[in-house]
């Protein structure tokens, strides 16, 4: 009975931690603060700033629920300790141990405290050089990613796709919308490289292919980023991609170039002009945050007069496939050997690896 006790000590400890690392209490008044938002008159009107508003309520409320259901599920174990007999110390052994496990899932929102990490994530792949092989292995990718996806119930919607000419994708950018998705993906930004025996080489050799992933945190209205129309140059031009028999005979597809900055970016999958001028606008607003990111890095470069690697320049991760099956992470060093899993979307042990290693 002594052990039982002590394990609820301790997970009382925990608890209460994580009271304070999720900041519950404050949590608690920003949801009051949205909710009396909600229920101002006129709220309604605006789509862009209400959504924004729900979505934000969903997250906290979810961080206030969790730790509540800890706790009162440890107050519940609490009191039926205190009257048990050794017939049902089994029974509170098991459940203390689902509630520990529990605790250090919940303690994984600590990992998400950057100002994005809340927001949908705009994943950008691009193969390297290498022709056949490196589109392959780009398409490859835009598969893992999509399963990913896929398995966490998140939302899949392709923005604008390059095939390559004999197979994968010589580009694609899509958007992948779910609590939590920037901060997750994040930590896959970088050079991905593959080795394995070539299926597009008559003699079998060994091929190495390379392709980068830029994530994005999508940029709701109400981060400020000034994009000026006369700084805009729009062209129309008739889609190539999936859409139907509408897309293909009318000039849909949207390539915007923001001259100030020379950054295109495109559209070409939804419906019609409009949603495609919106969703390339949108991956147009996330490139200028950023651009405005990576200049802010530099300039403290310069005042801490220090030299730091950008993270998204450099190879991140190896999958190999022969001789042996091995996805290694070069930051962190986690090396798994299902590769064909991975491939398969299995990717969240390398996501939370990289992440708790920049706690």
């Amino acid at each position: 009975m002594q052990e039982v006790k002590k394990q609820i000590g301790e997970l009382d400890k925990q608890i209460k931690s994580l009271n304070k690392l999720l900041k519950i209490n404050d949590k608690r008044d920003l949801l009051y603060q949205l909710q009396l938002k909600m229920s101002e008159p006129g709220f309604w009107e605006n789509s862009e700033v209400s959504s924004g508003v729900v979505s934000q309520l969903k997250n906290v409320k979810k961080d206030v629920e969790d730790w509540d259901e800890l706790n009162g599920k440890l107050d519940d174990l609490k009191e039926l300790f205190s009257i048990c007999d050794q017939t049902i110390e089994a029974d509170i052994v098991k459940e203390l141990t689902k509630l520990e496990a529990d605790c250090a899932k919940l303690k994984l929102a600590t990992l998400f405290s950057g100002r994005f990490d809340n927001s949908n994530a705009i994943v950008e792949i691009n193969s390297g050089a290498g022709g056949t092989e490196a589109c392959d292995w780009a398409g490859m990718l835009f598969r893992m990613y999509f399963r990913w996806a896929e398995d966490k119930k998140f939302k899949f919607k392709v923005l604008k796709e390059e095939r390559g000419d004999e197979a994968g994708l010589k580009s694609s950018i899509f958007l992948i919308e779910g609590r939590r998705a920037y901060g997750l993906l994040k930590s896959e930004r970088g050079v991905h490289r593959l080795v394995r025996i070539s299926p597009f080489d008559a003699n079998k050799r060994r091929h190495t292919s390379f392709a980068s992933v830029n994530i994005l945190p999508e940029i709701k209205e109400d981060i400020e980023i000034l994009i000026k129309p006369e700084e805009l140059r729009i062209d129309t031009f008739r889609s190539s991609g999936a859409g139907g028999q509408h897309v293909n005979v009318t000039d849909s597809a949207v390539r915007i170039t923001h001259l100030p900055t020379g950054i295109v970016v495109g559209c070409q999958n939804e419906r019609s002009q409009h949603q495609n001028k919106q969703s390339a606008l949108k991956v147009l607003k996330a490139k200028l945050y950023e651009l405005k990111e990576v200049e802010n890095r530099k300039e403290l470069e310069k005042t801490s007069e220090k030299k730091r690697k950008i993270e998204w320049g450099s190879q991140i991760r190896s999958y190999i496939l022969h001789p042996y099956l091995l996805v290694k992470d070069h930051r962190t060093n986690l090396e798994y050997h299902d590769a064909r899993g991975v491939l398969n979307g299995e990717i969240d042990k390398f996501i939370y690896s990289y992440l708790n290693m920049q706690v």
